[in-house]
């Protein structure tokens, strides 16, 4: 049975992905801050900021891996959690920013190096990035250049890592999570216009990402060191007056 460890399993995405991969036939391990309704067949609680800067916190993780692993190799690692901290330029403290990259940058590339350990012939890292790290707004100074940073990351894994494994960066637009519908609950109205900006004319739903995530992850065998966008149309379209 293929193994697939998933960060950021307690989140909108995350849990979809577990349940996804289970569907896949994966054995799945799941991470996050605290087990919140988490159906994964292992649970690993992880506190990304603290695995960023200190090394012990890490190898501690290594170590609770290595024993859900119970001997199997690992067939795929999901760096799916990430913070999104918002703040504009002249606005946002340094340690906010710093945050930003320790937990969307500096955790998964330590979980990366980790992972090799446990990683089969042939795996895959599949690294979730995000459409702001190509187009963004103001706010998302942080957010949009740790994002920028996992795609660059991607490709930096993909060359070094060469045929040992594959890496690569799935790139979502604004997805239909609680998180993000209950933000619309006074709002409905808004939450359809930003559907609309859409090519497609909706957002996507995180059922749909979490299935491109078990095929990247299971079948693309010639994909490394890219990223794939699943943006609905959004990045191809102008927003000029009409």
């Amino acid at each position: 049975m293929k193994v697939v460890l998933v960060t950021g399993a307690g989140g909108g995405i995350g849990k979809a992905m577990v349940e996804a991969f289970h569907e896949g036939g994966y054995y799945v391990i799941g991470s996050d801050l605290a087990c919140n309704r988490v159906t994964c067949d292992a649970f690993l609680a992880c506190d990304l900021a603290e695995v960023a800067v200190d090394a012990s916190a890490g190898e501690q993780f290594a170590a609770a891996l290595e024993q859900a692993l119970d001997g199997r190799p690992l067939s795929a690692l999901v760096n799916n959690a990430a913070a999104q901290i918002l703040g504009r330029t002249p606005d946002i403290s340094l340690d906010s920013f710093r945050r930003s990259l320790d937990i969307n940058l500096v955790a998964p590339f330590r979980l990366s190096q980790l992972a090799l350990r446990f990683l089969e012939p042939g795996g895959c890292v599949l690294n979730i990035g995000s459409v702001h790290a190509t187009a963004t707004k103001p706010g998302f100074v942080s957010y949009a250049t740790s994002k920028a940073t996992i795609h660059g990351l991607t490709r930096a894994l993909a060359v070094d890592l060469g045929p040992q494994c594959r890496v690569i960066c799935l790139a979502p637009a604004a997805t239909a999570t609680e998180m993000l519908v209950a933000g619309f609950k006074d709002n409905p109205a808004g939450l359809t216009q930003l559907g609309a900006v859409h090519p497609l004319n909706r957002v996507a739903n995180p059922e749909e990402i979490a299935r491109m995530a078990v095929s990247l992850a299971s079948e693309a065998h010639f994909c490394t060191g890219t990223t794939i966008y699943a943006d609905g149309g959004i990045l191809s379209r102008l927003h000029d007056p009409e």
